[in-house]
């Protein structure tokens, strides 16, 4: 189908007829089929394509740790040997496990890929004749889109028509500002940043409106070619660099015991294919290799609660952030307060109500085609004043750094310039102001007199913005930023968001989780003061955008922990702070909607967004909250740190009596004159006690976990692994004495000292109990720090654990036995070994409460 059409290499150098002929389109878009077919042939509108793992290629993806697959190249030569009854029973409990990873990861997958789906990003594009609204992806070359302001372009297309239309295309050229686009052809030879008639992929749209015809989509896109060259990945979360540090360190200690184990038995000539079969399988014992699964489980059973909670993961790596976050940013209107932004009056520079003022605010607010905002909204629904006889000329549109919008109307015979916006950035470009019915020059009595005035309603938590005014004769030419001076200042647009109710609680609630709230606002300094104030913030630390301009980095490092409230900042600003936040040792999470909130959105650990947000910044967040409030956002950070606990719980027992017990066994092999575990029973201990591990996303977490944040620390968990590795190792141990005093004592020995088959099984069976029930039970010890009466774990994980124990205490009698190696054990056996069992976790008990209070936090 790409073939069938004519893309040209450089298509902003033709006609839009020539462009629209060659594409095969028209000035109103393609029909429905048209553009299904060409989905079909040019692929989705991506830079990656995300290949949706299939239920096979998700259950072969759990063989594809080496360690398994040594395992099954060992069980294949079993086999050949003629070994079937081994090979088959390691081969079952091998599959057994992996579907049992297979079945939670799929069901995760499902439900992660199921919440990600309500956030897709869409294109409005003219199919049929009419206005759709697709994803984002399934746009193809041919489509018409229609493009605003806040809308992130979807590919790369030539513009056919536009008004006041502005894109911020730094991303791909490096501009500073917006560049405005409008229809028209440019030199073959022009740049990136010199074709003025072409938008690219990846970009965003600042002001105004435009109707694009796609040209080239994904890879063939300006951005996917850079993207495929850089093949960028996302940074690394600390969560990530935690579990690879971990990995590696188990690895280590796995390769280096598991060579010895194999050396060592083979040198004391015992068969060297059980040797291989048993070192392979203390390998698997060893490597926490469920420990992906658990992570993807976790993280997706965690995702799943966030969005009952009212927040959205679009990445579910970022939800450890997401619990480690100490610090939140976030601007104040519709945070802090409604976000229903009232117009409470216009008034003159004498601070009286007037019409005139209010007509032009309405003409400003009503005319302006750039970012709908609440501030304009709020005038257009306070009353409508008569505009018939009053037609468009042109706009300047708004943005960060002059922060003022000006609208140029006509009015019989003459042009008049309306501007609207940041009091001082209104004023710096007034010469006169207009006193009841004079207009006066603006010196600094003026000056004065309207400074009181704006102190005192900022004071009142009043938002201020200045409205000024100039006649020029009528003229057909484009308006630029450059006829903004000589202005009339006519007076003041006062509005007012009154803060939310039950904020100040949720405030408290946010500082009792550990977690600071700093205000960044491109408010005045005295309405972000009023509100703080309003909600229990008390007196706290302020520093303005230009007071910010003045400090050295490493100033603002210290400044920045102190200050409660930024007011007055610009988007680079913002940016600037979250960095120095982050520099002193800061999980960082910042809260925005805006299109200048994008890079503070990506700077950020933790970018949280609304789902009416502009695409931009939805784009840039980690999470998006399906109600702009703090409440929904505090049970996000909850959940995030249950998941956190949950994750750890694993690695906890990955570390300790699993790590204990095959440490324990390898040591035995060299001084026992067999293997002290046959390897069939080592894989049957290993998928025995990763079923009570599946239950661990779904557990109960302790409130102390998610009082404070918590950061993964390797070295903790070293510690750990160094602590409780051992004490399992000691009651193996004294489990391997007492199972060699009662055989003694049962007469079950050579007078040479080599044991029978009957006293190996004995020994087997008794080991294997005592392995799979300290490994089950010491769980409900090392998954709290509060004593085990104090910390009620799940349902399921009591459910699971208990039939686990059951079925391992069945086992010797049942008539599985003979093929797993197993003899029943005489009832004084068993009663010794819960002992020494009920002994360890006891031990882990008090060990755990010794340990928290001499290395935990």
């Amino acid at each position: 189908m790409r073939e069938n059409i004519s893309i040209p290499t450089e298509y902003w150098n033709l006609t839009v007829q020539d462009l629209i002929t060659r594409l095969r389109s028209s000035s109103k878009g393609l029909t429905s089929a048209e553009a299904q077919e060409r989905l079909q042939s040019f692929g989705s509108n991506q830079l990656q394509v995300k290949t949706k793992a299939t239920p096979i290629t998700l259950f072969i993806n759990q063989f594809k740790s080496p360690i398994i697959l040594i395992l099954l190249f060992a069980t294949g030569v079993s086999a050949m040997l003629r070994d079937w009854v081994d090979a088959v029973i390691i081969l079952i409990i091998v599959l057994s496990s992996a579907m049992l990873s297979f079945v939670q990861e799929h069901k995760a997958n499902n439900a992660a890929e199921k919440l990600r789906s309500r956030i897709t990003l869409k294109t409005k594009v003219l199919h049929d004749s009419h206005l759709q609204d697709i994803p984002t992806e399934q746009v193809v070359s041919g489509d018409v889109v229609l493009l605003s302001a806040g809308s992130l372009i979807p590919a790369d297309g030539i513009v056919l028509e536009a008004k006041d239309f502005f894109v911020n295309q730094a991303v791909l050229t490096g501009e500073t500002f917006p560049v405005e686009k409008k229809p028209g052809v440019v030199p073959v030879n022009a740049s990136l940043a010199e074709r003025t008639n072409t938008v690219y992929m990846g970009t965003n749209v600042r002001s105004g409106n435009a109707q694009v015809l796609i040209v080239e989509t994904g890879l063939h896109t300006a951005f996917g070619q850079i993207a495929s060259r850089l093949a960028l990945r996302p940074p690394e979360t600390e969560f990530e660099r935690g579990i690879k540090k971990l990995g590696y360190l188990l690895s280590e200690v796995m390769f280096i015991l598991v060579l010895a184990i194999f050396f060592f038995n083979v040198f004391f000539h015992k068969p060297i294919l059980d040797s291989l079969l048993f070192s392979v399988a203390l390998a698997v014992g060893l490597t926490p290799q469920l420990l992906p699964a658990i992570i993807n489980i976790n993280l997706s059973k965690g995702s799943q609660a966030m969005a009952q909670s009212g927040v959205i993961v679009r990445r579910l790596e970022s939800i450890e952030n997401f619990g480690s976050m100490d610090i939140l940013c976030t601007d104040k209107t519709g945070t802090l307060t409604q976000g229903i932004v009232q117009l409470d009056g216009a008034l003159d520079t004498e601070g009286q109500s007037s019409d005139e003022v209010f007509r032009y605010a309405y003409l400003n607010a009503y005319f302006q085609t750039g970012l709908p905002n609440p501030l304009d909204e709020a005038i257009v629904a306070k009353s409508q004043p008569a505009i018939e006889q009053i037609s468009k000329v042109d706009e300047i549109p708004y943005d960060f750094v002059r922060k003022r919008l000006t609208v140029v109307v006509q009015q019989v015979d003459q042009d008049i310039l309306i501007t609207k916006g940041a009091l001082e950035n209104v004023l710096a470009i007034c010469s006169r102001v207009k006193v009841g019915q004079q207009v006066l020059p603006f010196d600094e009595e003026q000056r004065a007199k309207i400074n009181i005035r704006f102190s005192e309603w900022s004071g009142l938590g009043f938002r201020v913005l200045g409205v000024a005014i100039k006649t020029v004769p009528h003229r057909t030419g484009i308006y630029s930023d450059n006829d903004e001076k000589g202005m009339t200042f006519a007076g003041f647009l006062l509005f007012f968001d009154p803060p939310k109710p039950g904020v100040q609680e949720t405030i408290k609630q946010l500082s009792h989780l550990g977690v600071q709230l700093k205000i960044i606002t491109g408010d005045n300094k005295l309405v972000a003061l009023h509100t703080a104030q309003a909600v229990g913030l008390g007196n706290p630390e302020l520093i303005t955008g230009s007071q910010l301009d003045n400090l050295r980095d490493e100033a603002l490092w210290h400044a920045a922990e102190k200050t409660t409230i930024f007011a007055e900042v610009d988007p680079n600003q913002k940016d600037r702070i979250i960095l120095a936040l982050k520099k002193t040792g800061h999980v960082v999470g910042y809260m925005g909607d805006g299109i200048n909130d994008a890079p503070s959105l990506h700077s950020a650990d933790v970018g949280i967004s609304v789902e009416n947000a502009v695409d931009v910044a939805k784009e840039a967040a980690d999470f998006v909250l399906l109600k702009q409030d703090l409440a929904v956002l505090q049970q996000g950070i909850i959940q995030g740190r249950k998941t956190f606990a949950n994750t750890l719980k694993y690695v906890f027992m990955a570390v300790s009596a699993n790590f204990g017990n095959m440490f324990s066994v390898a040591g035995a092999s060299l001084f026992l004159p067999f293997l002290p575990m046959l390897p069939k029973q080592i894989m049957l201990i290993n998928f025995l006690t990763d079923l009570p591990e599946m239950t661990i996303a779904g557990d109960n977490v302790d409130p102390v976990l998610v009082e404070c944040p918590h950061k993964w620390d390797v070295t903790f968990i070293r510690r750990f692994m160094l602590v409780f590795g051992p004490l399992s190792s000691i009651f193996d141990i004294l489990t391997f004495g007492l199972l060699l005093w009662l055989m003694r004592a049962g007469q079950q020995l050579f007078p040479s000292g080599w044991f029978t088959r009957a006293g190996q099984e004995l020994f087997h069976t008794g080991w294997f109990i005592e392995s799979v029930l300290s490994a089950c039970l010491v769980v409900f010890a090392v998954r709290t720090r509060l004593p085990i009466r104090r910390s009620k774990p799940s349902r399921a994980m009591l459910t699971v654990t208990g039939l686990v124990a059951l079925v391992t205490l069945i086992l010797p009698y049942s008539p599985l036995a003979d093929l797993l190696d197993f003899k029943p054990l005489p009832l004084v056996y068993v009663l010794a070994i819960l002992v020494i069992v009920v002994m360890y976790i006891v031990a882990a008990e008090f060990t755990k409460r010794w340990f928290f209070k001499r290395f935990g936090n």
